[in-house]
């Protein structure tokens, strides 16, 4: 199966924008999710830095599917109006890299970790505050089911969508997070499936959290891809690796459990590339 809509997270290679085009192109991916661009993460690149980013991926051939923010990773009780204004940011860089989608969260809880009815109404106050921006602004949030934000599991992502999913708000499902959470991956996937506009494409093991290479884990990768193409599905696939360590992952994804996989960081991501394919082939 020839999909020509294959993203990744190429900050995994290296933080070096230069080193992460070359390797997309040697591996013959046209599109990338911008999170970590020469040592800054995208929110806080200047808008003089985006269109030298925007320059470079011209020079490249690369596009932009969706920004990799960090928007909604933050706990209902830290200042909103400053990550607002990252939020607006962010709005911006779609503009200047020629995307629509924006990637974000559903905020963690207060410092005691627990979802009360006013953490939760918060958190809903915040994502309706983004989603009216959004509306204005004509560009789609990607809410991602991340593991501690509100919506974590398939049924709390549900309610997410219940409430607000429309043109501008629409889910991605990442596998490998559903597994992170101790949940029935497929069941999970069945609940979200109306919802779902792009896939990350990572897996992991139930039994320990591991990440390990698409089809290898307990995220029925190959069973949910199979089940979104017989359904017409046309998003993007984003690799997410993580079968190894790469600067700032630590800070961005709150101490997943990584396994190193081949012999560099560019092998690791051409191994998750090669996974994909693979399923893609068998599908």
């Amino acid at each position: 199966m020839n999909y020509q809509y294959i993203s990744g997270f190429s900050d995994e290679i290296s933080q070096d924008i230069k080193v992460q085009f070359e390797a997309l192109n040697r591996m013959g991916i046209s599109f990338f999710e911008p999170r970590g661009i020469n040592g800054k993460n995208i929110s806080k690149l200047t808008e003089e830095e985006l269109y030298d980013l925007k320059e470079m991926m011209d020079q490249y051939g690369i596009r932009v599917s969706s920004i990799g923010s960090p928007i909604g990773k933050i706990r209902v009780t830290d200042d909103f109006e400053e990550h607002f204004e990252m939020f607006q940011r962010m709005v911006k860089a779609t503009k200047i890299l020629g995307t629509k989608y924006i990637r974000i969260f559903s905020f963690y809880p207060g410092e005691d970790e627990v979802w009360t009815e006013e953490a939760k109404n918060e958190a809903f106050r915040r994502l309706q505050c983004m989603i009216t921006y959004a509306e204005k602004e004509n560009v789609v949030l990607l809410h991602e089911n991340e593991k501690r934000i509100y919506g974590d599991t398939g049924e709390r992502c549900v309610e997410l969508m219940e409430r607000f999913y429309g043109d501008h708000f629409k889910a991605i499902f990442d596998p490998a997070n559903s597994v992170q959470v101790k949940e029935d991956t497929k069941k999970a996937f069945e609940m979200m499936k109306p919802y779902i506009s792009y896939m990350h494409i990572k897996d992991a093991n139930l039994s320990d959290g591991y990440v390990v290479p698409a089809g290898e884990g307990d995220g029925h990768v190959e069973e949910i891809l199979r089940d979104l193409f017989n359904n017409g599905f046309e998003g993007y696939l984003s690799l997410e690796p993580h079968l190894g360590f790469f600067e700032g992952l630590q800070d961005l994804e709150l101490g997943d459990k990584l396994v190193i996989q081949g012999d560099s960081v560019e092998a690791t991501f051409a191994l998750a590339y090669q996974s994909l394919l693979k399923i893609l082939e068998r599908i």
